[in-house]
């Protein structure tokens, strides 16, 4: 549960961790249909690439912050580890829509080999994942591929 302030993309101040009030209890939007015209238009571009699901399911074991909210604060630190590793994959299969060559394409089964980890991913091991680090190795090796795009 990430943190927005008040902005022409969200409608009001929310803190990490805390849900958000549009939340219905069974997970859903009370104004999905409604949220540009109630001053979230954030939310429609928002995205968590199946970081939350997985969370869930892999980290928590189906576990729900709802059903046990000592879970939530864990949780949250959990996603927002996983998301950005999720966002990693995203770019990486992006770049493989380029022309490539062999090394390129080594180097993204690389990258991809430590973010999907031989390890299950769990608490303790999004706690020690050095994203920040991997996120940027990433970033510095795709400005290498700026040239392939049209």
């Amino acid at each position: 549960m990430f943190a927005f302030d008040k902005s022409e993309s969200f409608g009001l101040d929310k803190a990490a961790g805390e849900e958000c009030p549009n939340l219905n209890t069974d997970n859903t939007c009370k104004i999905f249909e409604e949220r540009v015209e109630r001053g979230f238009p954030g939310c429609v571009s928002y995205t968590c690439f199946g970081a939350g699901q997985r969370v869930t399911q892999e980290v928590f074991g189906g576990a729900s912050w709802r059903g046990e909210p000592a879970l939530k604060a864990r949780m949250g630190v959990a996603l927002s580890v996983m998301r950005r590793i999720h966002e990693q994959l995203v770019l990486l299969n992006a770049a493989r829509q380029l022309p490539l060559t062999p090394e390129h394409s080594a180097q993204i089964k690389s990258f991809e080999e430590i973010l999907y980890s031989n390890d299950p991913w769990t608490e303790e091991t999004l706690s020690r994942f050095s994203i920040d680090r991997v996120a940027s190795d990433i970033g510095n090796w795709m400005k290498q591929l700026r040239g392939l795009v049209s």
